[in-house]
């Protein structure tokens, strides 16, 4: 039976070309290495998180009275309830943290350079969707984390001239957090900005494989590639198969990440969900030693070190442009670290930076 539907959907389709073209023809350079099937693993952990999520939705009671006791009765009454919403939390720092793997790779092995100038912006814009979808879900909860996280996060918008005060507003709904602010934010969660991030990721995808995957600037033989003026396909003749041979190492990688996203779920959800996330909002109670997530940590940080908000946030949003059109920045064809001694010191000095900063936010 199966034979005869898919012969049926070939005569009509061409099903079985369009699997051969795309799996066992498509063919990747010899010396790929595992840094380039992070794409993949994000694919599966963010199917993970829509599927948690639905599932989530079902029980979840977007208001301030419902908010925090839905949560809990998901946790403590509804059958694997705690196991879904775990795995959404725990996953989305999960997300981030491949993210931002995935960024360093790319940038290390120059994956950037022209002609992939668009799959690098749409990459990055997804980068900043993710951080985006986290800051409106983290608020969900009603809990007394969430809430004092949030209403520091939407504070430092105010810093920002003439429009400061109302753009405080338009996030909020209000001159505080509340519940237009817990409406705004699941809407943007749920809706907005999944069908904003289902779109990128399409197109991100459809960059990645019309240009074709770059070859890893590693090896004896590598030669930059040739500039061309007109569109050109990136060819690896004499490669392996994207199936079975990539798909193999594709599925390691993901069944490793998969496995450490079960550890961290079952043996250290306080890891990510400390015992404030488990205390109802209160407005008239500020708990000691907010602060936000690890990966909002170096903004956090970058605000206290300046003597206003407004020039943390103008450092901030100059280093997330100059990251952003780097594409444009960095002209050279060449992608071989060893002939790049100054990207890489700054590549270097960047990491030790942002980890250094999220290291004092921590425990200043």
């Amino acid at each position: 039976m199966p034979k005869r539907i898919v012969d049926w959907l070939d005569l009509r389709l061409g099903i079985r070309d369009i699997l051969e073209q795309n799996l066992t023809k498509y063919l990747l350079p010899r010396n790929i290495n595992i840094w380039y099937t992070l794409g993949a693993v994000l694919l599966t952990l963010f199917a993970l998180q829509f599927a948690t999520g639905i599932l989530l939705l079902i029980y979840y009671q977007p208001s301030p009275q419902e908010a925090f006791s839905s949560v809990q009765r998901i946790m403590n009454e509804i059958p694997y309830g705690w196991l879904l919403r775990n795995l959404h939390a725990v996953g989305s720092n999960l997300i981030v943290a491949v993210l931002l793997l995935h960024m360093l790779s790319a940038l290390f092995m120059g994956s950037y350079k022209r002609p992939r100038e668009l799959t690098w912006v749409s990459g990055f814009l997804l980068l900043n969707l993710s951080l985006g979808l986290c800051l409106t879900g983290y608020l969900l909860p009603w809990s007394q984390l969430s809430f004092w996280a949030t209403t520091i996060a939407t504070d430092a918008a105010g810093a920002i001239p003439l429009l400061g005060a109302d753009l405080v507003g338009f996030l909020r709904g209000g001159t505080a957090v509340g519940e237009d602010t817990l409406g705004r934010f699941f809407a943007l969660h749920v809706m907005g900005f999944p069908l904003l991030f289902g779109l990128l990721v399409a197109f991100h995808l459809f960059c990645v494989r019309r240009t074709g995957v770059s070859k890893p600037p590693f090896g004896p033989d590598y030669t930059p590639p040739k500039e061309h003026d007109r569109f050109h396909h990136e060819h690896h003749p004499g490669g392996i198969p994207f199936f079975p041979h990539y798909m193999a190492k594709e599925a390691g990688v993901i069944s490793f990440f998969l496995a450490l996203l079960v550890a961290i779920t079952f043996f250290a959800p306080g890891l990510f969900i400390p015992p404030t996330a488990n205390i109802p909002a209160d407005p008239f109670v500020t708990p000691p030693g907010i602060k936000p997530e690890w990966y909002f940590l170096w903004a956090y940080q970058v605000l206290k070190i300046f003597p206003s908000e407004l020039m943390g946030l103008a450092v901030q949003v100059v280093a997330m442009t100059l990251l952003a059109l780097l594409p444009f920045i960095d002209r050279s064809p060449e992608r071989r670290p060893a002939r790049r001694p100054l990207f890489v010191a700054l590549f270097i000095c960047g990491i030790a930076i942002f980890v250094g900063l999220s290291i004092w936010g921590y425990f200043s």
